[in-house]
């Protein structure tokens, strides 16, 4: 006989306090050096202050819990870098400014991050989220370089998707690195060394 068990109706208001919960103590957890692989629930439950039972009301799973608490991820930053333009006569300094925000945004997150990438390697639903993600940053890239070569400001060569996708890939590694394994006193020398290598690298503007 088919289960008949149904998720019961939440109150909006008792649904967000929980949800809010567990994401948080799910976030405390990871900064204090647990690995996502190997928080079980019950942990997660206890922290949080609910029962185990309680999680899965609100939580399909531990893949469901860690798309919750990366869902801004990608979507923030991407609102960071989307009004950037290459036009601009400061394009350089201003891309710079830009990346360091990133980075110090991925920088307070960075134990979310890490916990992302971690399941990235052997969960394909966090693998597809994460592409997803940096999708979004490869096609406003991809926009960008195309348009600089309609005005004459690249060069015609220029294989935009490709650069577009190192650009963004390679410059997420690095990001990645520098917020799990560099002082935050090195942030700024990083975002201005990638803004470098984007703006004379990707889109090929002279040195000045």
């Amino acid at each position: 006989m088919a289960s008949i068990t149904r998720r019961p109706a939440a109150d909006p208001s008792r649904r967000a306090a929980v949800e809010a919960d567990v994401l948080a103590a799910t976030e405390r957890l990871l900064a204090g050096g647990a690995r996502f692989t190997e928080l079980g629930v019950q942990r997660i439950a206890a922290e949080a202050g609910v029962a185990r039972s309680t999680f899965y009301l609100y939580f399909r799973d531990k893949t469901e819990l860690l798309l919750r608490l990366a869902a801004t991820l990608g979507d923030l930053a991407y609102g960071m870098v989307g009004t950037w333009s290459p036009a601009a006569p400061d394009a350089l300094d201003r891309l710079a400014a830009t990346l360091l925000e990133v980075v110090r945004f991925y920088r307070d997150r960075r134990h979310v991050l890490a916990a992302v990438l971690e399941v990235a390697g052997y969960d394909r639903v966090i693998n597809e989220f994460w592409e997803a993600q940096l999708g979004l940053f490869v096609a406003r890239a991809e926009e960008l370089l195309l348009a600089e070569q309609q005005a004459g400001r690249a060069p015609a060569d220029l294989h935009a998707a490709t650069a577009s996708r190192v650009m963004i890939w390679g410059g997420m590694r690095v990001i990645a690195d520098q917020v799990a394994n560099r002082p935050a006193e090195e942030d700024a020398a990083a975002a201005r060394e990638l803004a470098a290598n984007e703006w004379w690298g990707a889109f090929r503007r002279p040195e000045s």
